[in-house]
């Protein structure tokens, strides 16, 4: 089967939803042969590995019910919810991620959409941004209207971070106040307005391979650019805090399998790595992912970004940024 498959992906033929079940299904040594296929085909985009960064702007208070997350009103978690961030706190932010070796920097809010005044101070902020740094500015708000979505590109920002999650089966389970219909017309409006997007989804929530299979396979349907890969890091007092851990062989078998999915398209490993992958963080890097998020992430903490850049060089990979 493999080899079936390296030949497909040499004639720059896409892998079958049947063909990526039984990769996932591997063990033993044939993992290896996987890894070192989609090493192949990253290689393919070169050896320069996508470094970003996020600052989460707003905190708490979210009136939706993710049973991940520990900024919803609808888990008892020890989070201390603020306020957006002024202006400053922000450049602030970005010109350290810069200096650290971020190409991108993120600006995520909580809620389900921003609006208002919060809205306005965040298209003042990127311009303040794109303005004093070389930094790329991705945006995660929520939900898009055309309106906003063309508002954002206009003060600078280049990309949008939507997370579709899961897939739509297994998201009925994760999330109700919302819907999977939703959160694809956000990313479609997005890309109406001429904006890249970054969208990925959470694995080790309870889902099975095929949701993670059908995951990928929707990203590739809706041609984003950049996918990032979290791994579950179960925060207590959220609803699926006891969820049992997914393997690092697991978490590395997946992103194999998204980088033969999808052949072209940045693949970042993000929250969650260093704890569920442990010893063989950097084997990521050689199983098919091209990108990594840089320092902390949204409520939990990240190891130091010099330990990120180190990992990239001893692989003999380059730190700095991706355009796709």
């Amino acid at each position: 089967m493999l080899e079936n498959i390296r030949s497909k992906l040499e004639n720059r033929t896409p892998i079958s939803y049947p063909e990526a079940i039984a990769l996932m299904e591997l063990e033993g040594c044939e993992c290896i042969e996987l890894f070192s296929l989609a090493n192949r085909v990253r290689a393919r985009l070169g050896d320069r590995v996508d470094l970003c960064s996020i600052v989460n702007a707003k905190c708490g208070m979210c009136p939706e019910d993710c049973k991940f997350c520990a900024q919803s009103v609808h888990n008892d978690t020890d989070i201390t919810p603020y306020p957006l961030l002024d202006e400053e706190e922000l450049l602030n932010m970005a010109l350290m991620m810069q200096e650290e070796g971020a190409a991108r920097f993120c600006i995520v809010t909580s809620g389900k959409e921003a609006d208002g005044e919060d809205f306005n101070r965040i298209l003042s902020s990127i311009r303040k941004i794109r303005k004093e740094t070389a930094l790329s500015i991705c945006i995660s708000l929520g939900m898009l209207t055309k309106e906003s979505a063309e508002a954002l590109k206009k003060a600078g920002a280049t990309r949008i971070h939507h997370n579709l999650e899961t897939s739509e089966g297994f998201f009925r389970k994760i999330c109700t106040t919302h819907s999977y219909a939703e959160k694809i017309r956000t990313v479609q409006i997005a890309r109406d307005a001429g904006l890249e997007v970054c969208c990925g989804g959470i694995i080790g929530m309870g889902e099975s391979i095929r949701d993670r299979v059908e995951l990928a396979f929707t990203l590739r349907e809706l041609d984003v650019d950049s996918i990032p890969i979290n791994i579950l890091d179960p925060i207590k007092g959220t609803p699926i805090s006891g969820v049992k851990p997914v393997s690092p062989l697991e978490v590395l078998k997946t992103i194999a399998v998204f980088r033969l999915i999808l052949p072209d398209k940045n693949i970042r490993l993000a929250g969650g790595r260093e704890k569920n992958l442990r010893d063989v963080q950097c084997l990521c890097l050689l199983a098919g992912a091209n990108g990594l998020l840089l320092g902390n992430y949204l409520t939990t903490q990240g190891r130091a970004p010099g330990e990120d850049i180190r990992m990239i060089r001893d692989l003999g990979l380059i730190p700095g940024g991706v355009h796709v």
